[in-house]
């Protein structure tokens, strides 16, 4: 018997096969291959023959990433780049049970991860990615090389269609990938916008601290005009940022919370005009706020958030007490 690289043949004439080009890939094994008689040879290479092919095929699809594998979650990273607010929990509780019932029919895509070896990298699927691992199941997955560039446009297009960002989302995805120096070209490609409104964007987040914008979340049914209003309110308010973010309560949504801001920043602009001040203050576990607007004449005291309502039944019912407590502040001092 002669011994050919990978393949056995056993005959009165030695028929070898070069496979020196034949490159085996991660998991696939090749084939056993039996001795054949004289007559079964040319059979016998001609399915040599296929299964090869089929290997060179599955290993090109693999390099091109259309072979659908399964990945331990654990090894999978996120994107380099956020392009969320965080995950709404009542979306992923749905997403959660869908792919339990029915099982991930979408895969997400990943990349070898660039500095680690042997993890991956999302592209996109971070909510798939969050169900999954509740789940304790593996993440069905699509592993091709990306650059970074591929990576956050093809980020930005699997978003544009089929997750709808809000418009803040979009927005702060464009400035962190500018903060990145990615080329304006790549990120008007991964948003699918022209200069024009990436332009708008960006504009909305330099002048919006972060801060109040992760406060108010990813407000979904605000668009562009509202978020480029609130952006020339602010400056033109003169107010501290503290004073807008205290108005805001956790309890409402991040709808209601935009709204909240805009009421903030116009009832504190007309308190400057006007002459008043306003204090403010909140609890530090963020169930109740206290607003007090005062002029030389009178005050109005406002109680927000969950426990607002309980916390002024609760003074009211001592009012006098305070009252008491606070004209005897007031008594000049004896000396004694």
């Amino acid at each position: 018997m002669a011994r050919k690289n990978l393949i056995e043949i056993s005959s009165a004439d030695e028929v070898p096969t070069p496979m020196a080009d034949i490159r085996p890939i991660a998991g696939f094994v090749a084939p056993a291959i039996r001795s054949a008689p004289i007559g079964g040879i040319t059979r016998t290479l001609g399915n040599i023959t296929q299964k090869f092919e089929r290997a060179q095929d599955l290993e090109k699809q693999l390099a091109e990433g259309k072979i659908v594998v399964e990945l331990d979650p654990a090894l999978v990273d996120g994107s380099f780049v956020s392009d969320r607010l965080g995950i709404d929990r009542v979306e992923l509780a749905d997403l959660v049970a869908q792919i339990n019932e029915h099982g991930q029919q979408v895969p997400i895509l990943v990349r070898p991860h660039p500095q680690v070896n042997g993890r991956y990298q999302v592209a996109y699927g971070h909510r798939r990615l969050a169900a999954v691992k509740e789940l304790g199941i593996k993440v069905r997955a699509v592993v091709r090389e990306l650059s970074d560039d591929q990576l956050v446009v093809s980020q930005g297009q699997e978003n544009n269609a089929r997750t709808n960002l809000s418009y803040i989302e979009r927005a702060l995805f464009a400035a962190r990938l500018e903060d990145r120096s990615f080329s304006r070209e790549v990120i008007m490609a991964a948003l699918n916008i022209d200069k024009a409104a990436l332009s708008k964007m960006l504009s909305v987040v330099r002048v919006i601290p972060i801060e109040l914008i992760e406060a108010i979340g990813a407000a979904p049914e605000v668009g562009r005009r509202r978020w480029m209003d609130l952006a020339e309110k602010l400056p033109k308010a003169k107010v501290e940022l503290q004073a807008v973010l205290t108005s805001l309560s956790a309890d409402n949504s991040s709808d209601q919370r935009f709204q909240q801001a805009v009421s903030a920043l116009n009832s504190l602009s007309r308190i400057t005009r006007e002459g008043e001040r306003t204090n403010l203050w909140g609890a530090k576990d963020k169930l109740v706020s206290v607003n007090v607007k005062s002029t030389a004449k009178k005050a109005v005291v406002t109680y927000e958030a969950k426990d607002g309502p309980s916390f002024a039944a609760y003074i009211t019912g001592r009012l006098d007490d305070l009252y008491e407590a606070f004209r005897n502040s007031q008594k000049p001092s004896t000396g004694e």
